[in-house]
């Protein structure tokens, strides 16, 4: 559907929902991306989550596929958009290990960033990353992501305190 170099980001698929599951019950990835406590999903909070998805509101998710063999690895989307003040707050998981830091996620981000700036018209696009997640930190930078604040330690994670990260990128900073 919207192509990069490494990935294709695609609606998600029914055969995706079981390595969905596994995925964000994944512990280590879970505690990248859940502020909580990290309580699994099941089979069917997975498929609630898929039945929900549609092209008919303003949530727009995708899977994250290779590009030479369609693999599902990941998922990215907007989250929430404000449409009157043009700004999204967006999401992005690499859910295959064996896809980390190899620049899938960065290929996938910038194929988001793009759907954002040119098709729905965005000014603005934020996110939120933890501090400990050096990989993700890198990724934003690279695709042009400026720190805008720090939550000081807004999450208990790994026996301490962590700092949550708001990250940004205009619209007018991407196109130069």
């Amino acid at each position: 559907m919207y192509k990069g170099e490494k990935v294709v980001l695609t609606e998600y698929r029914k055969e995706d929902i079981k390595k969905a599951k596994e995925y964000v019950n994944d512990a280590e990835i879970k505690g990248l991306l859940s502020p909580g406590i990290p309580y699994p999903y099941t089979l069917e909070d997975e498929e609630k989550w898929y039945q929900n998805q549609s092209a008919n509101n303003d949530k727009y998710n995708f899977a994250i596929r290779t590009l030479e063999d369609n693999k599902y690895i990941g998922g990215c989307g907007i989250n929430s958009v404000n449409w009157k003040n043009s700004n999204v707050i967006i999401g992005i998981f690499i859910g295959d290990k064996d896809y980390w830091s190899k620049g899938y996620g960065t290929d996938a981000l910038k194929v988001l960033i793009k759907f954002i700036f040119n098709e729905m018209n965005i000014n603005k696009i934020k996110l939120n990353v933890y501090s400990f997640n050096k990989r993700a930190i890198r990724c934003y930078e690279k695709c042009g992501f400026k720190v805008e604040g720090v939550l000081k330690q807004e999450i208990y994670r790994h026996g301490k305190y962590q700092d949550d990260i708001l990250m940004a990128l205009l619209k007018e900073d991407w196109v130069k």
